[in-house]
């Protein structure tokens, strides 16, 4: 039986690795060992949140976050290495565009282990961002690059990937998998609606936490100023990012909004489902707006997925205050047909038979 290692570090890795977990488990060929390097330390990750989303323990934790991108990175490259030397895995598989991502490219492509990164080909061409420079590099010493949308593609396609031994292929977006599965049960395990009182299209989803916001005071006063201009017409609820609630503090900055505490991915599902829009500097929440029918405002200055602009269904505003009211005037009586097939169905089954592909060629 062929072995994979899995490297991951965020939440959102979890739940995106729990789809291809599933298929893997189903088909019973490919034996996966689970590395959570600790990157992003979390109370929520905990024995009930792999209970309750069946996603896989991890056969190791290294514990390491609270650190900065070098020593982090360092740290993990050293103990991943020591775990693959031991574990001797067919390949490894890495997600997205964390520290935990490029350390685990690293350390497999030094002992010659194939590299599988799952989201690939995105780019923000932001090289400020230390997301961009994650993506990059894990791209170039991949084996296999499962990308989600034809500006992926696109994408390598302009960086001469066509020129390396790269297997490319476009298999979709494998949260959309998540989203769809998870969605049955989420009104069954947060109650976070009727805790905050909220009524179904009488409320705007926000989220604010990348750097470039929170670490200029006159980015994050002048979004907060148009989220409280938007919460005199519809609740504003802003689950408060502990960097981004260290900074307000900082400044004084008391928002005349709903904050609440970091929350589940349950919780988090069901405000999607039930908001009316959605205002965020997050890459993934773009897309699981769009997932949940919703239009998006984006807070920042470019965006990876790019499709979700060109149709209409998100605007980018920056944190301009005018733009950011503007987008929300005419997003807030927008009937939009949400229907568009952009990120692929089934992504995790695809995304299992090309790794099965690579593994056994």
């Amino acid at each position: 039986m062929k072995k994979i290692v899995t490297i991951l570090g965020a939440r959102p890795q979890f739940v995106k690795a729990a789809v291809l977990s599933r298929v893997i488990k189903e088909h019973n060929e490919i034996e996966e060992v689970i590395i959570h390097t600790g990157q992003h330390f979390d109370a929520n990750m905990s024995a009930v949140f792999f209970d309750e989303m069946e996603i896989p323990k991890p056969t190791y934790n290294l514990d390491i976050n609270s650190l900065g991108h070098g020593a982090m990175t360092g740290q993990m490259l050293e103990k991943i290495e020591t775990i693959l030397l031991d574990e001797k895995p067919d390949a490894v598989v890495v997600y997205g565009d964390t520290n935990s991502t490029i350390a685990g490219s690293l350390a497999a492509k030094k002992l010659h282990i194939k590299v599988i990164h799952i989201e690939a080909g995105l780019r923000s061409f932001n090289m400020k961002m230390p997301e961009e420079i994650n993506r990059i590099l894990t791209d170039r010493i991949s084996d296999l690059l499962c990308c989600p949308t034809d500006t992926a593609i696109k994408n390598l396609h302009n960086e001469g990937f066509d020129n390396l031994q790269i297997k490319i292929v476009k298999n979709g977006d494998i949260m959309k998998d998540a989203v769809e599965y998870y969605s049955k049960t989420s009104a069954e395990k947060s109650s976070i609606i009727a805790d905050l009182e909220l009524k179904k299209n009488e409320f705007v989803l926000a989220t604010i936490h990348r750097q470039e916001n929170t670490d200029d005071v006159n980015h994050l006063k002048s979004i907060f100023a148009a989220l409280e201009e938007i919460n005199k017409e519809f609740t504003v609820v802003l689950p408060l990012h502990p960097r981004t609630k260290k900074i307000l503090e900082q400044h004084h900055i008391q928002p005349k909004i709903t904050l609440i505490n970091p929350i589940g991915y349950f919780a988090m599902l069901e405000l999607l489902k039930h908001c009316k829009l959605v205002i965020s500097d997050s890459g993934g929440l773009q897309k699981e707006a769009f997932f949940n029918k919703k239009n998006c405002i984006i807070v920042r200055e470019e965006t990876e997925w790019i499709e979700l602009v060109e149709n209409g269904f998100a605007e980018i505003v920056g944190s301009n205050q005018s733009k950011i009211i503007s987008a929300f005037n005419k997003f807030k009586n927008s009937e939009m047909n949400f229907n568009k097939e952009l990120y692929g169905n089934h992504v995790g089954e695809s995304i299992y038979q090309s790794i099965l592909t690579l593994l056994t060629k």
